[in-house]
């Protein structure tokens, strides 16, 4: 597993480690029982506070991609996928509510913006 953490980006260290994991479990890298590095060897190898690395795992927790067992250390769950895909959704949901109040109160149509939808979409 290969984390890479920056003091450049805004974004608090904690949570680059969690979106850097969550990546690496949705991408395949990481599957359903694999182990995590201990919080603190991770810590060392990014020379990085220990509690910084527990709130991270904190945080993958609490979202349901990853199982901690008492003595034993922590482990990529079996359910995140479902988990992770319901979270993305909702995040979407929001931005498209915003961007269709944003259409209304300026006339555009739905027909406009559903087009410029699928334009962006697959200019990437």
């Amino acid at each position: 597993m290969e984390i890479v953490v920056s003091n450049k980006i805004s974004r608090p260290l904690y949570e680059q480690i969690s979106m850097q994991v969550k990546a690496q479990i949705m991408g395949g890298e990481l599957k359903a029982g694999d182990p995590l590095p201990s919080i603190r060897s991770l810590a060392r190898s990014l020379q990085i506070s220990v509690l910084t690395v527990q709130k991270a795992y904190d945080l993958l927790q609490a979202d349901g991609f990853i199982e901690t067992t008492a003595g034993k250390g922590c482990f990529v769950s079996v359910q995140n996928q479902d988990f992770y895909l319901e979270e993305q959704q909702k995040k979407i949901e929001e931005h498209f509510n915003e961007a269709i109040g944003i259409a209304r109160t300026s006339g555009i149509s739905l027909e406009k913006l559903t087009n410029l939808l699928t334009l962006l979409y697959e200019e990437d």
